[in-house]
């Protein structure tokens, strides 16, 4: 399996991220560029609120909902925490690594007499806002890297549990304790399995840089919340956690973003630096790969999957519901008759399921409502194919066997809102009214807004995105609506076909890839 990282960019808008595997869509992550609120950010926060019967407290970290910290998360070293914020008020924080390490907080306590309401936390983000909720919190740092994660206040060393073999598992615990700084605790990630000192030394040597900055930023303002610590971005974030010598290109449409994945790159795997491409296209990069039409398939309430099977995928605020439908298959398509066409329409939904449920991100319990099977082996069969499917997910989750009325249960960690992709187009013409201009009358729009760009602007450099069927029609024939509007208003300006917009809808972006605004009506209404 080869794979791919497709990287979009929008100036000033959002930032997409599609991972190809063997060219088809494995995981979509969709942010706007202004959100914060990433897993692994830490901030000095204040608690708000005291929770007593819930054991725990509402902290704020500038989200429009306070975030909650349950009393176990404060974590055992959470009063040397305490003594790091208390030296750092007064500037006195001294050497890291001869930090006089607190007793660690007992197990048993509650919330009311550790913290009160006003004290200031050093806290991190483990989940996401979702829905209603606020984000949810931890007091136990952690700065991940690729190969390590790094806990101060703690001195133990584990070692992934996928990590099988006792001689590297003894090798790899033996190499960190003896370049472990004083201090800190250290987990080694699986993928370390195999690296050679110097990898895992550099590594570490920049997960501690990462916590001696944090101190000083503590030390530096008195604003509440302040971020402290900003986790990467989510394109390098994802790349640290699925990098692998199956990777044959990651394409990236913005610089700066592409500087931050090579630099990223150079410093993990230098021989594979090549592979890193600033993709500089005309045509959006999404439409050149292909990924706008999966998205546009994998998405929206029904997914079709092979010989007209398809599932329904309904969200709910407890829980994610799938139902699975044979379509418009008929029984002599297989052997077998009716039990063959339900274990063959199952195993495919199984199969679309476990990409579903990583390409959407969805987390929580997922209940799934498969085609009645009467025979025990071919139960069993889904199961294992399902437990199979599942084992390329990073995220923890957990499988049931088919209960007695064909139900499976699956439990999936979320740390994140699903990825909710709107495949419907609202009519960017009559905007809901059911009445419209004529369309003959678009082209005639296209040529009015070229002609106040290029004049009245001054602007003679741009690209102009319309829909792909509207692009196909300007450019039809020797002596093309396109030809024609080149010899009137110049040739230093493009036709683009976009995908992602409406029949009717265009886009005008200047050189640097900004979008051009001449007015703020919908122009075909």
């Amino acid at each position: 399996m080869t794979s791919e990282l497709i990287v979009d960019v929008q100036p000033s808008k959002k930032m997409s991220i599609a991972l190809l595997e063997d060219k088809r869509l494995a995981e979509y992550q969709e942010e706007g560029l202004s959100e914060h609120f990433a897993v692994g950010n830490v901030y000095l926060a204040r608690v708000k609120k005291i929770m007593t019967g819930l054991n725990a407290c509402f902290v704020n970290v500038g989200y429009e909902r306070d975030a909650f910290l349950h009393y176990l998360d404060l974590g055992e070293h959470f009063h040397s925490y305490e003594k790091l914020l208390e030296r750092a008020a007064k500037g006195r924080v001294g050497r890291l690594s001869a930090f006089p390490r607190q007793a660690d907080l007992d197990r048993e306590g509650s919330i009311q007499n550790t913290v009160k309401t006003g004290q200031d936390v050093l806290v991190q983000i483990v989940k996401e806002p979702i829905s209603t909720k606020g984000p949810r919190l931890t007091c136990e740092i952690s700065f991940a890297g690729r190969y390590l994660v790094m806990m101060p206040f703690s001195n133990k060393i584990n070692v992934s549990s996928k990590i099988k073999k006792r001689g590297e598992r003894a090798r790899l615990k033996q190499l960190i304790s003896s370049i472990k700084p004083e201090g800190v605790g250290i987990i080694v990630r699986t993928v370390a399995e195999g690296q050679g000192a110097s990898e895992l030394d550099n590594e570490l040597r920049g997960l501690y840089q990462r916590w001696q900055k944090m101190v000083e930023r503590l030390q530096q303002s008195p604003e509440r919340p302040l971020l402290v610590y900003e986790e990467t971005s989510r394109a390098v974030g994802l790349l640290r956690d699925l990098f692998n010598p199956s990777f044959a290109n990651i394409y990236v449409n913005d610089a700066p973003t592409y500087r931050q994945i090579r630099d990223y790159v150079s410093m993990i795997a230098p021989e594979r630096i090549e592979i890193v491409k600033h993709y500089r296209g005309n045509v959006p990069i999404f439409d050149n790969f292909s990924v706008t039409r999966q998205i546009r398939a994998a998405f929206g309430r029904s997914v079709t999957y092979k010989h007209g099977a398809y599932l329904i995928i309904e969200h709910t605020e407890a829980m994610h519901v799938v139902d699975v439908n044979s379509g418009n298959r008929s029984l002599s398509e297989v052997d077998g008759g009716q039990e063959g066409n339900a274990l063959e329409v199952n195993l495919g939904a199984a199969d679309e399921l476990a990409r579903q449920l990583r390409l959407r991100d969805m987390g929580g319990i997922i209940i799934v409502d498969f085609i009645d099977m009467s025979e025990p082996e071919h139960r069993q069969m889904l199961y294992e194919r399902m437990c199979e499917n599942m084992q390329k997910d990073r995220a923890r989750h957990n499988i049931l066997p088919l209960s007695k009325f064909g139900l499976m249960q699956i439990t999936r960690q979320r740390v994140r809102p699903p990825q909710e992709v709107s495949v419907e187009e609202q009519c960017p013409t009559c905007g809901g009214t059911g009445k419209i201009k004529s369309s003959l009358l678009f082209t005639e729009l296209l040529e009015e807004k070229i002609d106040q760009l290029t004049k009245k602007h001054r602007i003679k450099k741009f690209r102009l995105h319309i829909h792909p069927f509207v692009a196909a029609y300007v450019n039809q024939g020797i002596i093309s609506l396109a030809h024609k509007w080149h010899a009137r208003y110049g040739w230093g300006w493009k036709i683009i076909p976009n995908q992602s917009l409406s029949y009717l809808e265009y886009r005008f972006y200047d050189e640097d890839g900004q979008e051009i605004f001449m007015n703020n009506e919908r122009d075909m209404q």
